[in-house]
């Protein structure tokens, strides 16, 4: 497996693909297949106390011949999985252990694209060298890895390698690393300059003077795997903006025909499931620890930001409280598909007060024919909330959104902001709140929602790509849908205002759900079997 991530080596993971090279080569090792796992150093991994050199190599770039250094990091946990790698100083490009690099949007992708470009001619080379053992599966996981099936398909040094069967995995096909097929220092002709290749099985199907690795690898690869059923048949179709679908982002075409030629499959990631035990702390031991965790991770910063301050004031204002009625949690990446539901005007009108009902998923406006209020969904469900219960939101990413967060906070006491990340705050608002929050605009499957439910918090999520495969409304957790952008955000808002008075109503009925929420199960054994059945045979 090439890939980005690897949440098995400390500071590989950004996203959600760094749990699935995490989880899933142990679940691939106990049905008896030996997993490789390669990702580069980013500057920082070779150096860790457990990285041991396993060999050097050469391969070709930009021209001339590079030296490439591989190490495997040893994690202990299964002898049938090897976590390797690759140390070449373009790799720690954006700085010493950085995965990823920001560029100006006038040159999109273009340091991330020559560091991946180099990582795939490498890992390729590793293998041929016999540095890494022969392989029966080459799986490559999204547009970072994509450029080896162009490398196989066109390059004479890997002439060894065309009949090794290869899969591609789709996380997140809206980054797709599109650059210059020429006349651009980061652009296919100046990393492969040797090479002579067919343009039109790389070329972007809008901008054909580009390069699309995503869609090489979806025209190349023997399979092309996404991470649930639901995405897999949405990206068939093409997106839709006004209504905010979120479909094949351009390559539905070359998507329908890797399904219509058998080789798209939709397989459900999972996640890992302990000894059941109770995680649910009371209010004080929850605020405190809360408030010790948040204090720990302000201390390695070199300034108390005011958002850090606003947020632990907060919580320790909260502890000297009784238990809240509702504790409305939710945990995520502060993204345009994350948050741009949450974060949209709703229509002026009252909260929900009418029966509460399990279901079906809410699909449309309950508020047709009033202006919208310039409110946001998160002001609205705030307002709703006030003196009933407290929402915890866990997220940093895109600084506008975290902004438009820190105004909101700034004037509902009853919203706890965390603009910081740690596992353990992520599972203590996963195994202690009553609602766990997902309302992405499109998930291609979505994790969050799993640890939630596994803790025995339903969820309310938007009906769309993974979440619509993980959640049965009104069983297990929540759904709501509806068909244009100012219906979707008005169906969350009357959705959560439907759910909690449902709690306050017809308690029973809501812990049952709950119940059910806490014995549904994602196993990445299952995951695995299809793994062997439908991509690797």
């Amino acid at each position: 497996m090439f890939a980005a991530e690897n949440d098995v080596i400390p500071g590989a993971k950004v996203g959600g693909i760094g749990d699935v090279l995490r989880d899933i080569p142990r679940a691939l090792a106990n049905e008896k297949t030996r997993v490789t796992v390669v990702i580069p150093a980013y500057g920082a991994f070779h150096e860790l106390p457990s990285a041991m050199p396993v060999g050097a190599f050469t391969t070709q770039f930009r021209g001339a011949t590079e030296r490439v250094e591989l190490f495997e990091v040893s994690a202990g946990r299964d002898p049938n999985v090897r976590y390797l790698v690759m140390h070449h100083p373009l790799f720690a490009i954006g700085g010493k252990g950085a995965v990823y690099c920001d560029d100006d949007a006038d040159s999109p992708f273009a340091t991330d694209a020559s560091k991946f470009a180099l990582f795939s001619v490498a890992g390729l080379s590793a293998i041929t060298s016999g540095n890494i053992d022969p392989v029966d599966v080459l799986h490559l996981h999204d547009w970072h890895s994509a450029l080896a099936l162009a490398l196989i398909r066109f390059d004479a040094a890997f002439e060894s390698l065309k009949d090794v069967r290869t899969v591609f995995s789709i996380h997140n096909l809206a980054l797709q690393g599109i650059r210059p097929f020429t006349q651009n220092l980061s652009s296919f002709e100046a990393w492969y300059p040797h090479l002579h290749y067919e343009a039109s099985y790389l070329a972007d199907p809008r901008w054909p003077h580009c390069v699309n690795p995503l869609a090489g690898a979806i025209r190349l690869a023997d399979k092309v795997h996404t991470v649930s059923p639901t995405y897999a048949r949405e990206v068939l179709l093409p997106n839709e903006p006004e209504r905010g679908f979120h479909g094949g982002e351009g390559l539905e075409a070359d998507l329908q025909q890797a399904a219509g030629q058998g080789r798209l499959v939709g397989i459900i990631n999972g996640i890992y499931y302990p000894p059941a035990k109770d995680s649910q702390l009371s209010w004080p031991e929850l605020t405190r620890q809360l408030s010790d965790e948040l204090l720990r991770l302000i201390s390695r910063q070199n300034q108390l930001r005011a958002v850090d301050y606003v947020c632990h004031q907060r919580i320790m204002a909260e502890a000297s409280r009784k238990r809240p009625s509702h504790i409305v949690t939710s945990v995520g990446r502060l993204t345009e598909q994350k948050m741009a539901l949450l974060l949209s005007p709703a229509h002026t009108g009252p909260a929900h007060t009418g029966p509460a009902h399990t279901g079906p998923a809410h699909t449309g406006s309950t508020h047709t024919g009033l202006a919208r209020s310039g409110r946001t969904a998160l002001e609205s469900i705030l307002e709703s909330m006030t003196e009933r219960g407290v929402f915890l939101l866990m997220g940093s990413g895109d600084t506008a959104l975290e902004e438009q967060c820190k105004q909101i906070a700034a004037r509902f006491p009853h919203f706890i902001f965390i603009n910081q990340y740690s596992v353990k705050l992520a599972n203590l608002l996963f195994a202690n709140g009553d609602l766990f929050l997902m309302p992405s605009s499109f998930e291609p499957c979505g994790i969050s929602q799993m640890l939630a439910m596994k803790e025995g918090q339903p969820c309310l999520a938007h009906s769309v790509g993974g979440l619509r495969d993980t959640i049965d409304d009104g069983v297990d957790g929540f759904l709501f849908e509806a068909e244009t952008i100012d219906d979707q955000v008005d169906a969350l808002v009357f959705r959560i205002n439907e759910i909690l008075l449902l709690r306050e109503k017809k308690p029973d009925g809501f812990m049952r759900i709950a119940a059910t929420a806490r014995k549904k199960r994602f196993e990445w054994s299952t995951s695995a079997l299809r793994y062997h059945s439908e991509l690797y045979t």
